[in-house]
């Protein structure tokens, strides 16, 4: 259930003195220690059909596709997502997982940038192969993959966010 009026008033009020409390000015932050985002892994009910989905469709090509060293006869895939980035998976055969579900700790959705251009080829591209997508703004396709995990294609440059530095 969506909160009330009252209730939203009130998160804005906590959320603006988080804010206060933690959110120090970019001069005065202290560098971060991580260097980016490795990889990040997902769950793959079938390594083809989520190749075909990553790869084909949306344009981001398979790098490695190796044993999954933590789980005998999985496969740990990896697609190249730009500046370094990976978004990777694992088939996980023999185990009986239920369906992609939001849950606390869990992925709401990954986000992936794309230059404006491709934005529009991709688009194009969902079209055609008749997948399903919500379009908000002119920034932004939310979808689900294969196995129900919900992507974002966003074409705000990195570091943005509507027009507003994140970073």
């Amino acid at each position: 259930m969506a909160p009330t009026q009252a209730e939203v008033t009130k998160l804005a009020e906590v959320r603006d003195e988080l804010r206060q409390r933690h959110l120090r000015p970019a001069a005065d932050r202290p560098a971060t220690n991580g260097r980016g985002i490795h990889h990040t892994a997902l769950i793959s009910s079938d390594v083809e059909r989520t190749i075909g989905f990553y790869q084909d469709i949306l344009g981001f090509p398979l790098t490695e596709l190796i044993e999954n060293r933590d789980y005998p006869g999985s496969s740990h895939f990896f697609f190249d997502v730009g500046n370094g980035n990976a978004v990777a998976f694992f088939d996980l055969p023999g185990l009986d997982l239920g369906p992609y579900a939001e849950v606390l700790g869990g992925l709401h959705h990954l986000a992936l940038s794309v230059t404006p251009e491709r934005w529009s080829a991709i688009k194009d591209k969902l079209d055609e192969a008749g997948v399903q997508y919500l379009l908000e703004s002119k920034t932004s396709i939310y979808l689900s993959d294969p196995d129900g995990a919900r992507v974002e294609l966003i074409s705000d440059p990195l570091g943005e966010m509507y027009g507003e530095k994140i970073g």
